[in-house]
């Protein structure tokens, strides 16, 4: 499983890089643009072609799911700890049915207590992020915990092997592949060696 996270701010090309990676497979691409208001992540998912919305996961407004057909929704650390204390009034408004829910964790400790059931689990630092300065790895080892968990953080084709020693079912790519002089291929590559 390859999580490509979407670079915070607009890269060149992005709509572009983004069709030819879901041409290539990607099938897990979470929209996560914190700059953007309402608006202008409808806009954005207009830019990208209807027979690949089944393939996004949305960070903020988890209303959009409810317009367009998305794969599922994301919550980030913090909003998760607002919300899924109520989970039965939160998600009374939103169309659900055969969607995914994912949260993101900074501790495996917190996602082995975490009695709500997501459907897997962002885990970073695994290793140093190439899209966060200072951002310092910290080797996570998740073998123990029967839970789907997807390490982020520092993700690159060298380190793929890494990841699933310390027991991650996926990984998830930001710089690693946004950062990148060839983003297709590198996703290529990702690709072929998990």
């Amino acid at each position: 499983m390859i999580i490509l996270i979407a670079p915070e701010k607009d890269t060149v090309n992005e709509i572009e890089i983004l069709h030819q990676l879901f041409e290539e497979g990607l099938e897990w691409y979470h929209l996560r643009k914190p700059f953007k208001n309402y608006d202008e992540h409808v806009t954005y998912l207009n830019e990208i072609d209807k027979k690949y919305h089944n393939r996004i996961v949305v960070h903020n407004f988890h209303e959009l799911i409810n317009t367009f057909n998305l794969k599922g929704i994301h919550f980030q650390e913090q909003m998760r700890i607002d919300t899924i204390d109520n989970p039965g009034r939160y998600f009374k408004n939103l169309e659900m049915y055969g969607k995914t829910i994912s949260s993101s964790f900074h501790e495996p400790e917190v996602i082995e207590e975490c009695y709500f059931e997501f459907d897997y689990h962002l885990l970073s630092p695994v290793f140093t992020s190439l899209s966060k300065e200072g951002y310092e790895g910290r080797g996570f080892d998740v073998n123990h915990i029967d839970k789907t968990i997807i390490g982020m953080g520092g993700v690159t084709s060298g380190n793929i092997e890494s990841f699933k020693t310390l027991g991650y079912k996926g990984v998830g790519v930001l710089g690693g592949i946004w950062n990148s002089a060839h983003p297709v291929e590198t996703f290529k590559d990702i690709k072929k060696l998990w």
